[in-house]
């Protein structure tokens, strides 16, 4: 049989940096859902390292949510993942934080706005939402190589592309959200985590 387990080498090289900043953001115990898992290889490592936590992995595409399915599997804190569009209806009531990796640059803006309005949907006030990935940012240099990244996206899709970070806070304090923190992480990338007010 084929393995269906995904492999994105980019999770090897900054999981550890993530879970770091998780650990102060993250509540004790709870449900975190995880839109957009891809591969699965981060709800993977994050069910492992905080087990009192239980872990909602989701995606909107078959393949991924059978590779998330496999590196997943016979972990007791980790839920069958969903398929979630985050532009779209998502299947799940309630949250104890929301967590999304490296999803908003590479979809339409209006999955940005989905993830926000569902976060705020299922999110009790002083949740977290979390959002990792490169941005660009009001007088940042934007880095060379975060440059032509953002060029490949757009020839991918002309939809997809770095989003300017000063936009995703406006839209999130709109829907109900405080910018908490920025944390400066490897290759260009950012940790930004919101509250729910």
């Amino acid at each position: 049989m084929t393995d269906p387990r995904r492999y994105a080498p980019a999770t090897v090289r900054n999981r550890d940096a993530i879970a770091a900043v998780l650990r102060e953001v993250l509540p004790m115990s709870g449900l975190v859902l995880e839109v957009a898992s891809g591969t699965g290889e981060h709800c993977a490592w994050f069910a492992g390292l905080f087990p009192a936590l239980e872990w909602q992995p989701s995606d909107p595409d078959g393949q991924a949510l059978a590779s998330i399915t496999a590196w997943c599997e016979g972990l007791p804190n980790v839920r069958p993942p969903i398929a979630l569009d985050a532009a779209g209806e998502w299947p799940v009531e309630r949250a104890d934080a929301v967590l999304c990796i490296n999803m908003v640059h590479i979809s339409p803006w209006a999955a940005t706005l989905g993830l926000l309005a569902g976060a705020t949907r299922l999110l009790p006030a002083g949740a977290p939402l979390y959002l990792y990935g490169p941005y660009r940012r009001a007088d940042v240099p934007t880095a060379p190589s975060n440059e032509a990244f953002d060029q490949s996206l757009r020839m991918r899709n002309p939809e997809w592309g770095l989003r300017d970070l000063e936009e995703v806070t406006r839209v999130a304090e709109q829907a109900g959200f405080t910018f908490e923190r920025l944390v400066e992480m490897p290759a260009n990338n950012l940790s930004v985590v919101y509250r729910r007010r």
